[in-house]
């Protein structure tokens, strides 16, 4: 059987602009093996390209289809279930190009859907105009559910922040597509050509990458460079199936790789 992975990036490959030590070994090896594997990440700010290019300046050399966003999936999506649809957009460079890309139009006045993702440019009245295209019978999409890191200083509401203030000025719910949601991971997976029982994913995080993991039955793998810390992971009802300080300590092959 193929198998093939699925890796967050921020918290399992670099911390901020910092790469974890051993991220490039491990990312290496998998080159050298010819192990499948995309950076499945909710990020929906950066295009894939600037996304190469960041992991290159930290030592990782990677091409564009090793990049799996929640943009792209945001943008497959639509083309699926709208095509040639119209979008009202609150985001940036990469929900915009992966829009563009996947056919959809966007558009300042009645949009088929308004779709939210990261970003520092939109405007209170951009906001506003978005309440009143769905009240008026646009579809709310969100590119992912993140938090706030709720840091002085940050520069950045977050998605969820957002969300909720559109949420409630409308009463109606966003479907969200990034992780934790089936319809990213389903994706991410397609495009590596792999089978439920071949895909693992590697995150930091037990609310997202595992909780998504575990639901659609593929393997996981936490590790605890980035923000779940061992003493919280009895407060889960679900448990990975590995447990790793960080993606160095990963040895292949798998022993669930048969």
């Amino acid at each position: 059987m193929k198998h093939g992975l699925l890796i967050d990036m921020d918290g399992v490959v670099y911390v901020g602009d910092e790469l974890i030590p051993g991220a490039d070994k491990f990312i290496a090896r998998l080159l050298a093996d010819n192990v499948p594997f995309t950076f499945m990440t909710n990020s929906s700010q950066r295009t894939p390209l600037e996304i190469v290019r960041k992991l290159k300046r930290l030592g990782i050399e990677v091409t564009e289809s090793h990049v799996y966003t929640s943009a792209m999936a945001t943008g497959k999506f639509l083309a699926t279930h709208a095509p040639n649809g119209t979008v009202y957009v609150l985001g940036e460079g990469g929900l915009v190009t992966s829009l563009h890309e996947s056919g959809l139009t966007m558009v300042e006045t009645d949009p088929e859907f308004v779709v939210l993702g990261e970003g520092r440019n939109f405007t209170l009245e951009m906001v506003q105009r978005a309440v009143n295209m769905i009240l008026g019978g646009a579809k709310f999409i969100i590119t992912n559910r993140d938090p706030s890191p709720r840091k002085p200083g940050w520069n950045n509401l977050g998605i969820t922040a957002v969300t909720a203030m559109i949420e409630e000025a409308t009463g109606r719910k966003a479907f969200s597509i990034g992780k934790p949601s089936p319809v990213m991971f389903r994706a991410a997976r397609k495009v590596l050509d792999l089978e439920t029982e071949g895909t693992t994913v590697i995150g930091d995080t037990m609310d997202t990458d595992i909780q998504g993991g575990i639901q659609l039955g593929y393997r996981t793998i936490l590790v605890l460079s980035g923000i779940s810390k061992k003493e919280h992971l009895d407060r889960y009802a679900f448990k990975p199936d590995l447990v790793v300080s960080s993606v160095g300590e990963i040895s292949f092959p798998l022993k669930w790789w048969k």
